[in-house]
């Protein structure tokens, strides 16, 4: 008995397939008039689905509302500079423009270090292979993000009590109001990714090996910290630059 064999790809005859592509087969017999036996397959290629990743998904979704929080700090802020003009600028000059810079600094470097560490986790890099940063893993990048966030929050604290020793209190008037909530509920995002960075590493050294759970949390923080940095370039424009140009 002789057996011929077809495979072709659905809409494409006698297209070959690479080797090791997966696939389904499928196959009919049929018989001649002569008695024989032929015996016809199809493949049909399995196609991956690459769903999105639903954890940096839901930390998408959430930071959307969390741009509508800010905007409205940031309306808050314009309208009570509109109708108190004098005590904005009697504030600003108050205000220690280059110890802000260089507090922003840190905290726009913080950016860049915890990216690194995401890349490392999308390579399924939790720990470092040598002592060159260039070795470092997630955690080791995240461990100084960690560092950098929590120098610029004790910054902001520094800020605060100089602020309030000169008598520039919360209640003083339509400044400082704006000034300590805008920086403030800032500064408590910026300390809720801290806390947040501590627990993705701490589920990286729980975890035998770098999983998918691992990798969405790198993601996930990743966002969330990179959005608070781009807040607080813009507040910092608005505070301490833009009455310069104005």
């Amino acid at each position: 008995m002789q057996e011929t064999i077809a495979v072709h790809h659905p809409g494409t005859p006698n297209r070959t397939r690479p080797a090791g592509t997966p696939c389904v087969v499928s196959g009919t017999w049929e018989i001649g008039h002569n008695g024989q036996v032929t015996a016809a397959t199809t493949a049909q290629a399995v196609h991956t689905v690459h769903r999105p990743n639903t954890t940096a998904i839901g930390v998408i979704v959430w930071l959307g509302s969390e741009v509508m929080f800010f905007a409205g700090l940031f309306a808050i802020f314009f309208t009570l500079r509109s109708m108190a003009p004098e005590q904005f600028a009697e504030g600003h000059s108050a205000l220690n423009v280059p110890f802000a810079t260089i507090n922003t600094l840190i905290l726009v470097s913080s950016s860049f270090t915890c990216q690194f560490g995401t890349f490392a986790a999308e390579r399924e890099q939790a720990r470092a292979t040598g002592k060159s940063p260039k070795n470092w893993g997630a955690i080791e990048w995240f461990y100084l993000t960690v560092l950098l966030g929590g120098i610029f929050v004790a910054g902001q604290v520094w800020e605060y009590a100089t602020f309030v020793s000169e008598g520039y209190v919360l209640n003083l008037n339509a400044f400082t109001s704006a000034f300590y909530m805008t920086t403030g509920f800032h500064g408590l995002h910026v300390t809720g990714g801290l806390v947040t960075f501590l627990l993705v590493i701490g589920r990286m050294y729980s975890a035998r090996r770098m999983g998918t759970r691992e990798v969405s949390s790198a993601l996930g923080i990743s966002y969330y910290w990179h959005f608070v940095d781009v807040v607080w370039v813009a507040l910092f424009f608005v505070i301490y630059l833009l009455p310069y140009f104005s």
